[in-house]
């Protein structure tokens, strides 16, 4: 079994950076892209698949 590094999270260069504020962060991890809620840190992830998480960043970023 490999255990994965700590992921190193990151808000978006949109987000305001003000406590309270709505946004999400991400980890980009060997396995897995990671999406939490910036306000419940410990709480639930989501995890794409690396081509899944470009597929979905191409496409927003055409809309």
């Amino acid at each position: 079994m490999t255990i994965e590094p700590k992921p190193a999270w990151f808000k978006s260069s949109y987000s305001s950076g003000e406590p309270g504020s709505d946004c999400v962060e991400v980890a980009n991890t060997p396995s897995a892209i990671r999406v939490r809620d910036s306000k419940n840190t410990p709480g639930p992830q989501l995890a794409f698949a690396p081509q899944a998480w470009a597929d979905f960043v191409t496409h927003a970023a055409n809309r």
